[in-house]
């Protein structure tokens, strides 16, 4: 997310969205990995102690999570940090130095979006719309419709999950699968995951989503086959706030 971390398209699009709903008097939390290139002094990250002791389980083992948050400059707006010693306090974000694909990147992805659920249920947080940006949110909606759907905080929840174009041949990997199962998902919920390149892997997003936003003509082209019968918006760069407050709106409807 801009300013934080400049990567993408998704950089901008995660900074100016929540910010121009909130201006709207809607009530927004944005929630983002703490990758080690983001600067913690510069940009004035903190932990936050009241939503310590989390600990995320991937294969029987216990990864804390630590939470840290800081605010947008020139806003009201608050960004949490989910971090984790092991996942994010190396100086990249998906690749290491030589371009190759971390082989962890699997269980970043399923650190992060359990990550996310936990925190939310931590905050007390009731959101009305939950919204995935990229490829490693992915599992967020398969999460909420299964082990978090009969949850307080989540059970009014709609989820829309926003698919980006990856110029990437990356995997997830062979044991993506069983992994973000948790030992708690059955197969017939994780089948739509079972291509884990990372442009296919919005296929079992779009499964379990309620609204579908496509960033681009390549996006949009990935996963036109997999859209029928979902709420689907075409973002664009011409696209107003209000025109996604519609698109909320008719989810919430």
């Amino acid at each position: 997310m801009s300013p934080f971390l400049e990567t993408s398209p998704l950089a901008t699009i995660a900074r100016m969205l929540p910010q121009a709903l909130q201006e709207q008097e809607n009530e927004i939390r944005i929630l983002v990995p703490r990758f080690g290139v983001i600067n913690e002094r510069r940009n004035r990250l903190h932990e936050v102690v009241r939503l310590s002791g989390i600990n995320i389980s991937i294969d029987d083992n216990d990864n804390p999570l630590i939470i840290k948050v800081a605010s947008v400059p020139d806003t009201k707006m608050q960004v949490y940090f989910l971090d984790n010693e092991d996942f994010f306090h190396r100086k990249a974000v998906y690749n290491d130095e030589n371009g190759k694909f971390f082989e962890d990147n699997d269980e970043r992805t399923i650190f992060f979006c359990k990550g996310v659920m936990e925190t939310v249920k931590k905050l007390g947080w009731a959101p009305d719309i939950i919204h995935c940006q990229g490829w490693m949110t992915s599992l967020i909606p398969l999460y909420l419709k299964t082990i978090y759907k009969d949850e307080p905080v989540f059970r009014d929840a709609k989820v829309v999950y926003s698919v980006y174009h990856e110029d990437c041949d990356s995997v997830l990997g062979d044991d993506f699968v069983r992994k973000a199962s948790l030992n708690t998902i059955d197969d017939a919920c994780l089948e739509c995951y079972s291509d884990t390149s990372i442009n296919k892997i919005h296929v079992g997003a779009i499964q379990h989503a309620d609204g579908v936003v496509t960033a681009c003509d390549e996006a949009h082209r990935t996963v036109e086959s997999h859209l029928g019968g979902k709420l689907v918006m075409k973002h664009s760069d011409t696209n107003t706030e209000e025109e996604y407050v519609s698109f909320y709106e008719k989810l919430m409807s």
